[in-house]
């Protein structure tokens, strides 16, 4: 009878269990999160493989920690490091490391990972990360490591802490060529996740949660994210198909009456009209000065982004930004100057055509399949200005590598990280497709590297204001606009954007604390 007692008792109690506890206690069925993406393919998910834009750095990010990292709020929270100090006399911050942090492979995180990861990039750079901000790398005891840095930086806990991702020395030691270095061990990190699959043809990714994580267990068992074409993703997310994807901002209204969770980006990302100022007639500042006045950038944002989009600054720092000075030359449209300027450089205009020495001036833009309405607007308001315009459509990373080679006049591209205000050596200076690689002005190279430099935060504004002055006044790019982004998701997990931009500034909703039930 008893025996019949404790029988009668247990199945009293999974009753129970079922009816209260919740299902994602009991006998929960694994959650695989879809995300959609318009390009697909964002490179192997390595450090030194990844395609270095936002989106691939952050499905590397699912696989490999950094020392620090932000929240929700933007805020410099705890990740491979739990605690640190800055030694000011020393230029030097000290970093107390998670002793519970672990290998996927099953080795312990250590120090010595630390800074053989900072040798390591040393000698093999990583996209984004100045190695040569880092003088040394100190070892203190197991779980201790002091950074030593080569002058005073005030990004540092952001753009080397916070987006420097850490290497297992156990495996990369013997790493010769890490652009080639595949398989299974190159993708050993102490992230949350793991990947599963990486179809680079098809564009997609599949990731499994690291169930061990230490900050953590993770919210997704599996992450997937598959190829969509834009116009396609609200379909894809109504028929269920995928759990959250970028949507048209027309569209934004239409899925909240669905029932879908709409967010907007913060303003962090830019499309510019890049320009070859290594090259006649675009290395003469007048000239390019006169483009920005023919070009009705108010207009641009009502016709081809039906408003959805705020007008760019010249001065290249965002409207909404606490480091945006309002000083910096605006161009505001305005034909009769953009002609006189041009007079003075020796044009004339016959017949509605600009030349000079006889020579008609042509010239030719660059742009992507997605921005076809921009270039035929700019197309058409040069051209009203005097200069024949080709415009020629090219694949993303095809006009990256154009811009890079410096093979093209005029290029309409963009990209994102305009936050902390370090984005403007990456922007202006670095030897990147995305920077504009312009060191003419000596006094705009000098102010760009001591920003960084400068601790005190009042001072440091004033010398960014005075950068945007400058930079608006040489004009070696023209921020066009800054878009409206809207994603929209089905709320099964809540996703966020981060405030200013994950790592260095990336404007998307994907910060892994979405996935991993981490502080936001």
């Amino acid at each position: 009878m008893r025996g019949r007692s404790h029988i009668h008792s247990a199945i009293s109690l999974a009753i129970l269990l079922f009816f209260f506890l919740p299902q994602s206690i009991a006998w929960a069925k694994p959650l695989t999160y879809t995300i959609a993406d318009t390009t697909g393919d964002w490179g192997y998910p390595s450090p030194h493989r990844r395609y270095p834009r936002g989106p691939g750095y952050l499905r590397m990010s699912f696989i490999f920690d950094t020392l620090t990292w932000k929240n929700e709020a933007g805020e410099v929270i705890p990740a491979l490091a739990e605690r640190w100090e800055y030694l000011g006399n020393e230029k030097a911050y000290v970093f107390q490391l998670n002793g519970n942090a672990k290998w996927h492979d099953g080795t312990p995180f250590t120090a010595e990972d630390v800074a053989f990861t900072v040798q390591y990039i040393k000698k093999y750079p990583m996209a984004w990360i100045d190695p040569k901000i880092i003088g040394k790398a100190v070892t203190l005891g197991p779980h201790t490591v002091k950074l030593v840095l080569s002058e005073r930086y005030a990004p540092f806990l952001i753009n080397i802490a916070g987006t420097m991702p850490i290497l297992p020395r156990h495996i990369w030691k013997g790493v010769s060529d890490p652009r080639r270095f595949g398989g299974e061990k190159a993708l050993v990190g102490t992230g949350p996740f793991r990947l599963l699959d990486y179809n680079k043809a098809q564009g997609s990714y599949l990731y499994g949660a690291n169930y061990d994580y230490y900050g953590g267990r993770p919210k997704a068992d599996r992450i997937r994210s598959i190829k969509v074409a834009a116009e396609m993703s609200a379909a894809a997310l109504k028929q269920g198909l995928v759990d959250a994807g970028s949507i048209p901002p027309d569209l934004a209204e239409d899925m909240k009456r669905a029932g879908f969770r709409v967010i907007r980006a913060p303003y962090g990302w830019h499309l510019k009209l890049v320009m070859n100022h290594r090259e006649s007639p675009l290395d003469e500042k007048a000239f390019r000065q006169a483009l920005a006045y023919a070009i009705d950038r108010k207009g641009l944002v009502e016709i081809t982004q039906r408003g959805h989009a705020m007008v760019g600054n010249p001065g290249f720092v965002p409207p909404d930004s606490r480091w945006y000075n309002p000083q910096a030359k605006p161009y505001e449209l305005d034909l009769d100057r953009a002609r006189r300027l041009l007079r003075e450089l020796g044009y004339a205009i016959r017949d509605g055509k600009l030349s000079r020495d006889g020579i008609p001036l042509k010239l030719e833009i660059l742009s992507q399949p997605g921005f076809k309405e921009v270039g035929l607007f700019l197309k058409e308001q040069l051209e009203r200005l005097g200069v024949r315009i080709d415009l020629r459509s090219l694949e993303a990373k095809t006009l990256d590598s154009k811009v890079l080679h410096w093979q093209f006049k005029l290029a309409i591209s963009g990209h994102g990280g305009l936050y902390e205000p370090s984005f403007l050596k990456r922007a202006i200076l670095d030897e990147e497709f995305n920077s504009a690689r312009y060191r003419t002005n000596q006094e705009l190279t000098r102010l760009v590297m001591e920003q960084q430099r400068e601790m005190d935060t009042a001072r440091r504004k004033e010398i960014v204001f005075r950068i945007q002055e400058l930079y608006a006044e040489d004009l070696p790019n023209l921020p066009l606009y800054y878009p409206n982004w809207y994603w929209a998701h089905n709320e099964r997990i809540d996703i966020f954007y981060t405030r200013n931009g994950v790592a260095i500034g990336i404007p998307l909703p994907l910060n892994k604390l979405v996935f991993i039930g981490k502080e936001k």
